[in-house]
């Protein structure tokens, strides 16, 4: 195996665990803050609009790591810096 093919190999296995690692958590806080959501409708059903505002900004801000994730794995895939880096050592 080459170089490039090495790097290749890498960063699709890093890409791969990187969506895997990184999207345990926000799916485990998505799923808790949601049964909290419902928990507290079901006490006080009055405050429903404005529990569930709350949550749709939450889930928000939760659901970014998961994205931060993704972008870093496709980074890693399309645009990889290595790669790059070890052509230009190769060809020169």
């Amino acid at each position: 195996m080459d170089n490039i093919s090495i790097i290749g190999a890498i960063s699709i296995i890093v890409a791969g665990l990187t969506m895997a690692i990184g999207s345990i958590a926000p799916a485990l806080g998505e799923g808790r803050a949601l049964a909290q959501a419902l928990s507290s409708i079901a006490q006080q059903p009055d405050e429903t609009n404005s529990i569930t505002r709350t949550l749709f900004v939450g889930m928000a801000m939760v659901e970014s790591t998961a994205i931060y994730c993704f972008v870093v794995s496709m980074i890693l895939i399309f645009a990889n810096p290595f790669w790059e880096y070890v052509v230009s050592k190769a060809g020169g």
